[in-house]
């Protein structure tokens, strides 16, 4: 890149399009460098790291309120940076964001979202990536903090730079931004009950409800900071060998 250039900065979601939560992230990003907008064409949320392979993919341009434009992909989250990488983009991104998410993304989530993975996909191809999330499901809900804690944190990863492999998870509380805080992502788990009903034709069907169960302790853990009010920033890897037993079957054959 440049001295002249301004950084490509590729963002991304599992809302859509057209989700309040991607123009507000597109605002941001676009204080920082060039905007490049890729992303799904409709809501793919919790769809974890989920790709396309039995049916081919599609994309079709638009614009962003008369400001932004970019590609909506008939894909996941992950498709849609792995389809930026390969197909969709003159220059490569520097920086690739996803969010900003409409729900948190902390704790056993960070496994299910698919903005989350978007993020990951990005680092896979070797780009810095941040995932933002805000832990009001809302619509309407207030991302003036979401986007301030975005605003710092994209600023730091542009100056700074990530380690090879890791990913920053960013949830914020909405409205104003209390502070930002770095946390682990808590072990938690859903304790989870499908509600079952039946259709005018007698088939059965059935709504997944459920509650988050926190499985540890601590005021680092991404959950607790954001229950004080504060939002957690927490570096993960898509590197998920168990290292401390990897050490003690080493020596074991099998």
């Amino acid at each position: 890149m440049s001295n002249s250039e301004r950084p490509v900065i590729l963002v991304c979601n599992d809302d859509g399009i057209f989700a309040p939560g991607i123009r507000a992230l597109a605002e941001v990003a676009d204080e920082f460098g060039d905007v490049e907008i890729i992303a799904p064409d409709r809501q793919q949320s919790a769809v974890g790291h989920a790709v396309t392979v039995d049916t081919p993919l599609r994309s079709r341009s638009f614009q962003l309120d008369g400001r932004f434009s970019g590609q909506a992909v008939s894909g996941t989250p992950a498709d849609s940076i792995k389809l930026a990488h390969d197909q969709l983009m003159k220059r490569k991104p520097d920086l690739v964001v996803s969010g900003i998410n409409h729900g948190s993304n902390a704790g056993v989530n960070i496994l299910y979202s698919g903005t989350v993975s978007a993020a990951t996909e990005g680092t896979i191809l070797g780009y810095p990536s941040i995932a933002i999330s805000c832990t009001d499901f809302d619509e309407d809900a207030d991302l003036s903090g979401a986007k301030e804690a975005a605003r710092k944190v994209i600023g730091y990863v542009l100056s700074v730079g990530l380690p090879q492999g890791v990913t920053l998870n960013l949830n914020v509380p909405d409205g104003e931004l209390k502070g930002i805080k770095w946390a682990r992502q808590a072990d938690s788990r859903y304790v989870e009950e499908f509600e079952g009903r039946v259709d005018p034709n007698n088939r059965s069907y059935y709504w997944l409800t459920g509650r988050l169960e926190l499985l540890d302790e601590g005021d680092d853990l991404d959950v607790n900071v954001l229950e004080k009010g504060y939002a957690a920033l927490t570096p993960i890897q898509y590197d998920m060998t168990a290292y401390s037993l990897l050490k003690k079957v080493d020596d074991i054959e099998l």
